[in-house]
Order: structure tokens, then sequence, then C-alpha cells
């Protein structure tokens, strides 16, 4: 008998221990989106040209350093936001030669990374009510604590690609 009451005093003193405790789940934050990420100041590290024709065709080189030549060791693009995050301008720094529009508008295809295997486009625009579409970069790689980003951009003709540039950048701080 004394070892029934024990446990029932045993489990009605944890039932008042734990029943009691009302977690702190903290206050809600908006989540961090793909703009407040990449907002800001990039340096190029590697510049790299890609013959995608060549690539397919299986024939080397298909690939071409370009980080050190034409002045893009200077090459800095800033992505500007708005106080709510919202994308606003963009412009390209330093004297290098235009692989696309050198300053304008831009906005991405979604806010946040998608579940899917789709890429992030930063679609760049030359008005601002960005409806005059002047190019698009492929966000290949989204920054997180190391603070670099990879870009492409991709040249077609009739739909087939022939030449892309891949631009590992990282952020100026």
């Amino acid at each position: 008998m004394k070892k029934i009451n024990f446990r029932i005093l045993t489990l009605l003193l944890a039932v008042l221990i734990f029943g009691c405790n009302t977690p702190d789940d903290g206050n809600y934050v908006e989540p961090i989106t793909t703009y407040e990420v990449i907002s800001g100041e990039w340096s190029l590290m590697n510049l790299t040209m890609v013959d995608e024709v060549a690539k397919v065709n299986n024939i080397k080189p298909n690939e071409e350093n370009l980080s050190t030549q034409f002045n893009f060791e200077d090459f800095r693009i800033r992505f500007d936001v708005d106080e709510n995050n919202k994308p606003t301008t963009y412009v390209v720094l330093g004297d290098v030669p235009p692989l696309f529009q050198l300053s304008g508008f831009w906005d991405l295809n979604a806010d946040f990374q998608p579940t899917n295997s789709g890429a992030i486009v930063i679609r760049l625009y030359s008005d601002e009510a960005k409806t005059q579409l002047k190019d698009e970069l492929y966000l290949t790689s989204v920054p997180r604590t190391n603070r670099q980003m990879e870009l492409q951009i991709i040249r077609r003709s009739g739909g087939t690609p022939f030449v892309s540039y891949k631009f590992k950048l990282i952020e100026e701080i």
C-alpha cells in the first residue's frame, strides 16, 4: 500500500512540476528573405567563361579564367534594398567590360530559396517600374556564413546556350 501511495505521490508531484511550465517560444520575427542575404556590395573572387558548345561536345579546354583580364579584378556589384528589404537598384562598380547592363533595377523570381531544384533568378531591369527586363543572373550559390555568392549569366542563340559567365563573389565588409 505504501508503494502505491508513493508512486501516486511521485506521479502527482511530476504532473505539478511539469504541468505548470509554460514554454517561452519567443516573439515572432519575419523570416530572412534572399533579398536580405544578397543585399550589399560584392567583390569578384573569380570569373570563369564557359564555352557551352565545347562543353556539350566534350572539347577541351571549355573554360577560361577571366579574373585577371580586362580589369575584372576591379569588378564589384552592389544590390540595394529599401528599409523593408525590398529590392531597389543595382550598380556594377569598376572599369570593366559590360557583360550585362551596368546599372538599373532588380528583383528576384522568389523571395525565399526554393525547396525544389529550381534556381533563384536575379532579374535586371532598365526601368524602375520593372517592365523592361534586360538580363537574368542565376544565383547558383546562396551566401551563408562564408558570405560568398555565385552568379551565372548564360548567353543563348535560338534558345541554345553558347557561352556562360560564372562569377564567384565575396561580400565587402
